[in-house]
């Protein structure tokens, strides 16, 4: 009994062990959903709710413009965790993710750029020139514990941006859906 017993507990052991070693191979981000399977009707609702938000003071509200300065904020919050000598690897981490997200801005602005007026295009780069002021005292200052503060403040962007950002790569000119429209809300009675 005592031969089975050892032999049980090795090969628990010898399964935790191998457990815990493939848990410690896949550290990272874990995916709970999987956007590629999203429902048109879930996107809908998504973009109807992020465009019911209030956007933050000094955020355009043309798609276009708001792409540039959400590139321009994400991009400054990047740059500003470039500049601490004591990262976190968590802080690293938010800092290649920025820098995807921003990619991702530019190339939507890319492909929308031909089809914007001068205007549109001017309000873009004054958006942006705006958000990129914002971060400018930061990594200009020499006082990494108060670099280090503000890198760890930053809250994100609004979820508009996201959809703007899709909205202006595939040329979507119709206005978003409501929350009312996509069933989160009520319409109001007829008069």
């Amino acid at each position: 009994m005592l031969k089975f017993s050892a032999a049980a507990l090795a090969a628990t052991l010898s399964l935790s062990t191998a457990a815990a070693a493939f848990a410690q191979s896949q550290d990272g981000p874990i995916v709970t959903g999987n956007r590629t399977a999203e429902t048109a009707d879930a996107l809908k609702v998504r973009e109807a709710i992020a465009y019911a938000n209030p956007l933050p003071r000094g955020a355009p509200t043309e798609d276009y413009p708001l792409v540039a300065w959400c590139d321009a904020l994400v991009t400054g919050h990047a740059d500003l965790g470039d500049s601490l000598t004591n990262r976190l690897p968590e802080d690293t981490e938010l800092v290649r993710l920025g820098r995807l997200e921003a990619q991702d801005f530019r190339s939507a602005l890319a492909a929308a750029e031909p089809r914007q007026t001068a205007a549109t295009k001017a309000a873009a780069q004054q958006a942006a020139a705006a958000a990129k002021a914002q971060w400018a005292p930061l990594l200009a200052s020499e006082d990494e514990a108060a670099r280090s503060q503000s890198f760890g403040l930053f809250y994100g962007l609004p979820g508009r941006c996201e959809h703007a950002a899709r909205r202006i790569r595939n040329n979507i000119t119709t206005p978003p859906a409501t929350p009312a429209e996509v069933g989160l809300e009520a319409p109001a009675p007829a008069k």
